[in-house]
């Protein structure tokens, strides 16, 4: 589960759909003050340009004088760029638009794939004592996903429950087996995650169906519903388990870290 050489580092979970719009930003949040609020120590590391993660948990962009940007084109030192929350043992490593670029620039670099691997098993992370890390990956299957595919020691992968959904994962898996292939051969597939599930609508259950048909255990029994104090939580720039605690969205995150952790004791 561990890096061999740092057997008591943490867990790092890549979160990741090229699909937008399928909650993975949310997830990454939600999952990560869930996992925080049980006790466990988590870092959320911004790997989306549009930072979308780093407001959700309110960094203004003001205060993200250092970024992922700087930690992987700058070999930056991890306590420059990790940044505490309002949430209990929830931190962040921020993101900005300047991400964007970081594609451009890595492509010249022989170590281009390996950059965030090395940046998050540098010594200092130990002192931070975490239990998981949290990828906020961008929602296409570039080298920033690439990265953290190769950092990473497994991938969740959040599914809206809606038509064509899962046609959309074959290229995310192809892509996953790529990396086991040349760069990282334990990567596995921590599960899919239905995500935006309504019990009304028989489309999330044929969706479920389908997705539990053809890919079995690897799909999560906890089901993440729509609704919407999820939806509205990041406007305050909370995780919904501070912005409405008793909300269903805050108990199903709730639901699914410990599903989470109890599989990673299996």
């Amino acid at each position: 589960m561990s890096d061999p050489l740092r057997p008591h580092g943490p867990k790092i979970i890549a979160v990741a759909n090229q699909k937008g719009g399928v909650g993975k930003t949310t997830t990454t949040i939600n999952l990560g003050a869930a996992l925080a609020e049980a006790g466990q120590n988590v870092l959320i590391v911004d790997l989306d340009p549009q930072g979308n993660a780093s407001t959700g948990l309110g960094i203004d962009a003001a205060d993200r004088e250092f970024t992922t940007y700087e930690l992987l084109l700058e070999e930056i030192e991890l306590g420059s760029v990790i940044q505490e929350t309002e949430t209990a043992n929830l931190s962040i490593i921020p993101a900005t638009v300047d991400l964007s670029s970081a594609d451009m620039e890595l492509i010249s670099n022989e170590k281009r794939s390996f950059m965030l691997h090395d940046a998050l098993r540098q010594p200092a992370i130990d002192e931070y004592e975490l239990d998981y890390v949290l990828i906020d990956c961008p929602p296409s299957l570039n080298l920033l996903t690439v990265n953290a595919m190769v950092a990473a020691h497994s991938v969740l992968v959040p599914l809206q429950s809606e038509f064509f959904a899962l046609e959309g994962l074959s290229q995310l898996m192809l892509s996953i087996r790529e990396v086991r292939q040349t760069a990282n051969p334990d990567l596995r597939i921590e599960g899919v995650v239905l995500t935006m599930f309504d019990v009304r609508n028989n489309l999330s259950t044929l969706v479920e169906q389908d997705a539990r048909d053809n890919l079995g255990e690897l799909v999560f029994q906890t089901r993440i519903p729509r609704n919407v104090r999820v939806s509205e939580a990041p406007s305050f720039a909370q995780p919904v388990i501070s912005y409405d605690s008793t909300s269903k969205g805050a108990n199903a995150y709730r639901d699914l870290a410990k599903e989470l952790v109890r599989n990673n004791r299996k």
